[in-house]
């Protein structure tokens, strides 16, 4: 038993210890780097959880972090390349948008010279 709690704690401070130096970095976190952790923090709980039931709390939280870090990194990586691809539609849009209102502008001009004439 009290190898387990040993191991348990291990695990417990390797988590802390990832997320501090994360959130220190002294940039925010990119959608891929929150899955990562949040994949990675699931996978070595619910690891960690089966492990013990095993008798292997430390190998479970191990392989279990692996995992989920792995499927974490995916699905983030998914959405940023989802918000990357939001980003560059949303400033083709207001590109497009600007050449709307200049040739809009361009018309009315024209129009006022025709008038005169």
């Amino acid at each position: 038993m009290n190898r387990r709690v040993g191991q348990t704690i291990c695990v417990i401070m390797a988590a802390i210890a990832l997320l501090v130096v994360a959130g220190c970095s002294g940039e925010p976190l990119s959608t891929r780097e929150k899955g990562t952790l949040i994949g990675g923090g699931a996978g070595a709980a619910t690891g960690a959880i089966i492990g013990a039931a095993v008798g292997a709390p430390g190998a479970g939280a191990a392989i279990g972090g692996a995992i989920g870090g792995i499927g974490g990194f995916a699905v983030g990586n998914a959405m940023q390349n989802n918000e990357n691809q939001q980003r560059q539609t949303s400033a083709q849009i207001s590109s497009q948008q600007e050449q709307i209102e200049r040739q809009q502008h361009e018309i009315n001009q024209l129009k006022q010279q025709n008038e005169t004439e």
